[in-house]
């Protein structure tokens, strides 16, 4: 059994998607890292954190593995996770605006008798068009930017922000269900 340690509704639809079996652990944890981590490493270590809060809510000898992700943007080191605000959203999309970016997300496959993780991320590069105040303020304000890693979301109207992606589309989305498959080989559950 795999149980998915996130409340992302993306998550859960890619993991259908693909048709990976899985249970829903509610977990909520705390997403801040210490300055200066850099954006490969925060999403590495809160993608594990919450893989190891999503055992915590299993029972006392689980059968099967708890998958824990995070996906933030990064602009060179600078690390731009969910807004607080619209006000926020506004200034993250206008460090955006006309700039490459990186999506990052981390997966973490923990094992919760051994209490051993397998962790990696994945990266694809985003390149988004100019974009005007007024168009950031619409957007802002659909609420489309709210909870979401650089304010915005490329499965949903951000798409037409964007001109080119290198890498997987899925991982933009939240999840790369390769990188999950590939861990899940790895630890000899797929």
């Amino acid at each position: 059994m795999l149980y998915l340690a996130s409340r992302s509704p993306r998550r859960h639809a890619l993991l259908h998607e693909a048709g990976i079996a899985f249970q829903f652990v509610d977990v909520s944890v705390d997403e801040s890292v210490d300055a200066g981590t850099l954006p490969e490493a925060a999403v590495c270590l809160l993608a594990e954190r919450k893989a190891r809060a999503g055992a915590q809510l299993l029972p006392p000898t689980p059968s099967g593995l708890v998958l824990g992700a995070d996906t933030l943007v990064a602009l060179g080191d600078d690390i731009l996770g969910k807004p607080r605000d619209r006000a926020d959203a506004r200034r993250m999309l206008g460090l955006l605006s006309g700039r490459r970016h990186r999506v990052l997300t981390g997966v973490s496959i923990l094992d919760p008798c051994s209490g051993r993780a397998r962790t990696e991320h994945a990266c694809t590069f985003v390149e988004m068009r100019s974009l005007t105040q007024s168009e950031i303020a619409d957007y802002t304000d659909s609420g489309e930017s709210d909870d979401k890693a650089g304010a915005y979301a490329i499965q949903e109207r951000g798409d037409r922000f964007v001109t080119r992606i290198e890498g997987a589309w899925d991982n933009v989305v939240g999840l790369p269900v390769q990188l999950v498959r590939k861990l899940l080989h790895e630890v000899g559950a797929a």
